[in-house]
């Protein structure tokens, strides 16, 4: 096998007419789950389109989207479950100069006033002068059309795969906006990073050909949504570069049968695939011994991990337990990005596998430097590393207070990560004060802190997630860490953060919040006020003695009580803001939403999409 000459274009409308030129075989296989989302599907049917089809679809697609008015340069909003019809709908609206604005769609009718007002937000922020999505979600979106000004008219996309009109070609540059990835909301309200055809153009040579060294035998396996960036630039921009072939699960059927996605790899024989760290410890804990007869992964030599934080034991786990068959550990590709850097800021060594540092933690608490101790080093805090920066990019740290990044840290010295180079973001669309604090002289600030060890990057946390104590800088991650091992606790769904001390003493209070596991339904209500207290006094001894650190406050709370981002992550800014307001403890289970509640919100959305209709919306500029 041998690496591919990266080819250049000016736009990924100029790469996707090109490769409709490539292997009639080669192109995007849509695996779709049949049935009612939460139960057992009825079947799985699967759509191909070759690069050819791919790109005469996305033209009808664009021409349909020219056809409702929409010009070069106006916004689109696409809430589309469907992975074929976001992805030609995505397609023709880069091609017709129209910025696409991915928005994730409702999964359930739980908490739909919270899902309304993101998208409330996302539209009216974008100013989007249309949105396209399915005729069933339509009916749920009324007050979205009625309290954004811009917002023409909401299109079911039913009509536009029957459309024949034809795409008017349209001038593009690299300095054009692509589109508009709107950041996932986990410590503020979302923001739509501004990305350029040439933004993406530069970030793709990273990761297909810097990073991944594809070759002509790479087959993509992906179950990750679209709509978020890791789904949407790794696997459905990079891959038309060069023309590899990928295959799309839906996220939902990967959530309930994890297995699936060995399967797909197994069966397409793939190559290339990615997925955030709760992902490996979902094939760990829900794949069974059974489920592997016939599973074969060895043609798997990328197994990516990023867009969280990255836990040793975790990947250390998948590899042990699917050694058996056919996965090799040096598979393993720990990364770093971000969605203003487009994707991706770095990747580790190819074909190395996983590569970690082992630190002594005190003196990483509170000195803010890293001191490499053994691993079996009772003191030691295991980081991974995320690779080296990428050609014609740049990275570095900095002291948090360095506003125009003039002195970068020596090796080994925790600070703020900064990055640089073409991949990089214009700013947020329409915020020019975000957009200046974001930069920090040439720099991107990522609020991420991290460092340095011979050329390697490490993460420790984010800067604004720090919890501050007699001095020692604690990372929340790590809190969890401890917190999250003991038995009765939700792995992955634990919160630490600092709160507010009214009290006379001059610090934060630590606080861990967690999610129980489903307690047997015949269990007497004091046994189980007793079994939440034995959780809550085990929670802080395996704190105090894992970090030496003791809690202030320690809540536990029902399952799906914890807020999370529409792409899983969980929301500790908003837990912080729930528990300061007293109101973390009222909240309700997405499972135990009110249907009273539900039901009105559904019947508003109806009444507003009615009102809309009869008189005719708003009249176009």
């Amino acid at each position: 096998m041998s690496t591919r000459t990266f080819p250049p274009f000016p736009t990924f409308a100029a790469a996707l007419e090109d490769a409709a030129k490539a292997d009639p075989t080669l192109g995007f296989r849509f695996i779709s789950e049949d049935g009612v989302p939460g139960f057992a599907p009825k079947a799985q049917s699967e759509a191909s389109f070759s690069y050819t089809a791919l790109e005469r679809a996305s033209a009808r697609y664009g021409g349909a989207l020219q056809a409702l008015g929409l010009q070069k340069g106006d916004r689109v909003a696409l809430i589309l479950p469907a992975a074929e019809d976001f992805v030609l709908c995505f397609f023709g609206a880069m091609r017709a100069g129209i910025v696409p604005v991915p928005i994730y769609p409702p999964l359930g009718l739980g908490q739909l006033q919270g899902y309304l007002d993101n998208t409330r937000h996302i539209v009216a922020k974008a100013g989007a002068r249309a949105l396209v999505t399915t005729a069933q979600i339509k009916r749920m979106l009324g007050t979205v059309q009625a309290s954004c000004p811009s917002l023409e008219q909401v299109v079911a996309v039913e009509a536009i795969r029957e459309s024949l009109e034809p795409l008017k070609p349209v001038k593009l540059t690299g300095d054009d906006i692509a589109f508009l990835q709107f950041t996932s909301g986990s410590t503020s309200r979302p923001k739509g990073v501004m990305l350029t055809h040439a933004n993406l153009m530069a970030n793709v040579k990273c990761i297909t050909h810097d990073g991944l060294h594809m070759t002509g035998d790479d087959v993509g396996v992906s179950w990750l949504p679209l709509y978020h960036d890791m789904g949407l630039i790794g696997f459905v921009l990079a891959p038309i570069i060069y023309r590899t072939p990928i295959v799309f699960l839906p996220p939902l059927l990967f959530l309930k049968r994890p297995v699936s996605w060995l399967q797909a790899m197994t069966r397409h024989k793939g190559s290339i695939s990615f997925g955030p760290n709760f992902a490996y410890a979902l094939c760990v804990k829900r794949i069974r011994e059974r489920e592997l007869d016939r599973i074969d992964l060895t043609s798997w030599r990328v197994a990516g991990c990023g867009a969280e934080p990255i836990r040793p034991e975790t990947l250390e786990a998948f590899a042990e337990s699917f050694a058996k068959v056919g996965f090799s550990k040096n598979a393993l590709l720990p990364s770093y990005g971000m969605a203003e850097s487009s994707l991706a800021i770095s990747f580790t060594e190819l074909s190395e596998g996983m590569k970690t540092l082992s630190v002594d933690g005190e003196t990483l608490w509170a000195e803010n430097l890293a001191k490499p101790v053994r691993d079996d080093d009772p003191r030691a805090v295991r980081l991974v590393s995320c690779g080296r920066k990428f050609a014609d990019h740049d990275i570095a740290v900095f002291a948090p207070e360095d506003a125009e990044s003039a002195t970068p840290l020596p090796e080994d010295h925790v600070g703020e990560l900064r990055i640089k180079g073409p991949s990089v973001m214009k700013g947020y669309w329409q915020d020019d004060e975000r957009s200046r604090e974001a930069f920090a002289g040439a720099w991107l600030k990522t609020g991420d802190l991290g460092l340095l060890h011979e050329g390697h990057v490490f993460i420790c946390g984010r800067s604004k997630e720090v919890i501050i104590v007699n001095g020692r800088n604690y990372y929340p991650q790590d809190i969890e860490w401890e917190a999250s091992h003991v038995d009765g606790v939700r792995k992955g769904n634990v919160i630490a953060f600092g709160a507010r001390d009214n009290t006379e003493r001059d610090r934060e209070r630590v606080v861990v919040t967690f999610e129980v596991q489903d307690a047997p339904k015949h269990l007497d209500p004091k046994d189980l006020v007793q079994q939440k207290q034995a959780l809550v006094t085990a929670v802080r001894k395996a704190v105090l003695d894992g970090m030496n650190l003791s809690l202030d406050d320690v809540v536990p709370l029902a399952p799906g009580v914890l807020p999370k981002t529409s792409s899983g992550k969980l929301q500790r800014a908003k837990t912080r803001e729930l528990y300061e307001s007293g109101a973390l403890l009222e909240r309700r289970s997405a499972r135990d939403e009110d249907k009273l509640s539900v039901l009105k919100e559904a019947a508003k959305s109806q009444l507003s999409y009615f009102k809309l209709a009869v008189l005719g919306g708003r009249k176009k500029d």
